[in-house]
């Protein structure tokens, strides 16, 4: 061949194309599998509890006001009843939730769902019951009004396990629904008459003990002029959302204690709650799924959409998650071959005479077996730790790379080299996987690094002289036995 330099380059280049296409389904097999996550846990959630939302206690009465008027003139004149319905509805002044988590993780074959268990007392109390007192509008009008009620909204009733209930003392009998035209699911108390028309002004107490079981994430409603909420649970690994972060929080090993103290100054609840604002689901309203499944940043900065309730939230999320992680590394696949031939092209021309000629089909075998490594990682973690499967398919990657690069090139030592390299290259990857928030530093420290070794390496080779030589047949090194 006339040009065997620039034809073996041509070569190399054509199958590092065919390793990027592979690459490529990888991406999208770990896209896929992700997704299969992802429908385990709306499996999960359509036959157990989705994420939930807390939002109340809240008093409300439905009334009515009527009044005669008349119609019509002369003979045609008649009578007439009009009415008018209306809804009274007030939130706490105070609100304070004690709340107890434990995980209870839920499996759809291969895929866990981070779910949990919740004992919650919630205590709230009013200054009075004024705002429950209808005020007619019309001087002959007469009002009609329902037993008062109270009731607490939640994000899927499905959850609750068991709930109890006491106003002013006396325990009341929990019924299912809330009454309420936008906040549906739920449950409520009736209030028993003629409270509280009797004594309007007096101070109203209501203690409601839950039990509530959810997926994935829980978010509380500081529907009150002062809210506290106090949460301590088990996971280790909490991601904190919604309007308001913590005021205090304590996160280790064994789990997490948080508290949020929120008052009607900073946060717009209480009259969003009697506007009718929908509960929306911050979760997902900002962000894409695959960003939120994807980062624990993206979640704990996820808030809820313009008109929407203000929530105060706690996602349970895993840190490592095998498909975040194996997307990245995937990411980093093209890079990984393009340094991995850099170095076997290195080793090739700083070893002329010694080392034997690499063909460019050998080159596609070793790519081929490095394309594979992202393969291994996908599969083994779903079924081990993250760090043990990235071992295990380093691991074998690497003994295979460097038995065959000692053959390949006719040396052993070339081979331990060779393999000690890629170790290297694997170790720089995992750590830049674990680093999120430094990956970029370190990955562009590692290439300038790289870059300036093969500068180094190559400072005095006769690039010319080199292309020249190429022609003539190379002398072979002498095979590994």
């Amino acid at each position: 061949m006339k040009f065997p330099v620039l034809g073996k380059v041509l070569a190399v280049g054509a199958f590092a194309v065919g390793l990027t296409i592979v690459l490529a389904r990888i991406g999208f097999l770990v896209d896929e599998r992700a997704e299969r996550q992802q429908e385990a846990e709306r499996s999960v959630q359509q036959s157990h509890a989705g994420a939930q939302t807390v939002l109340g206690p809240l008093l409300q009465r439905q009334c009515a006001e009527e009044w005669d008027s008349t119609e019509g003139e002369g003979k045609s004149k008649k009578k007439v009843v009009e009415k008018r319905e209306f809804l009274l509805q007030s939130t706490p002044d105070n609100l304070r939730i004690t709340s107890s988590l434990n995980s209870e993780p839920r499996y759809r074959g291969l895929f866990k769902v981070n779910g949990y268990v919740g004992r919650f007392a919630l205590e709230a109390d009013w200054a009075s019951a004024q705002a429950m007192r209808p005020v007619a509008e019309r001087a002959d009008g007469r009002l009609k009004c329902q037993p008062a009620v109270l009731l607490l909204a939640l994000g899927d009733v499905r959850g609750v396990r068991q709930a109890k209930a006491v106003v002013q003392g006396t325990e009341l009998a929990v019924q299912p629904g809330t009454q309420h035209a936008e906040y549906k699911q739920g449950f409520h108390v009736t209030l028993p008459a003629p409270w509280p028309l009797a004594d309007d002004k007096a101070a109203v107490t209501a203690r409601i003990e839950l039990e509530l079981v959810g997926t994935a994430r829980l978010a509380v409603v500081p529907a009150a002029n002062a809210t506290t909420w106090k949460l301590s649970s088990d996971w280790p690994h909490p991601s904190f959302g919604g309007r308001f972060l913590p005021t205090q929080r304590d996160v280790s090993d064994t789990g997490f204690e948080a508290q949020w103290q929120v008052s009607s100054l900073a946060s717009a609840a209480p009259k969003q709650v009697l506007d009718d604002a929908p509960l929306c689901d911050v979760s997902t309203s900002q962000r894409s799924m695959d960003e939120l499944r994807y980062s624990a940043e993206a979640a704990a900065e996820a808030v809820a959409p313009k008109g929407c309730v203000d929530t105060l939230a706690v996602s349970f999320i895993d840190p490592v998650n095998p498909y975040m992680l194996s997307d990245r590394a995937t990411k980093y696949g093209l890079l990984f071959i393009a340094l991995t031939f850099v170095a076997v092209a290195l080793v090739e021309v700083l070893g002329k005479g010694r080392v034997r000629r690499v063909h460019p089909v050998q080159y596609a075998l070793v790519g081929l077996a490095l394309t594979l490594f992202f393969l291994l990682l996908l599969s083994l973690s779903e079924h081990f730790a993250f760090w043990i499967a990235y071992a295990a398919a380093s691991t074998a990657c690497v003994a295979l790379l460097g038995t065959y690069t000692a053959h390949m090139l006719g040396q052993r030592k070339a081979g331990l080299l060779f393999a000690s390299a890629m170790a290297l290259l694997y170790g720089l990857m995992y750590v830049l996987l674990q680093r999120e928030q430094t990956a970029l530093v370190i990955g562009s420290v590692g290439l300038f690094t790289a870059v300036a070794a093969v500068m180094w390496l190559t400072r005095r080779v006769d690039w010319y002289r080199l292309f020249e030589d190429a022609r003539a047949a190379p002398e072979v090194g002498k095979p590994v036995d």
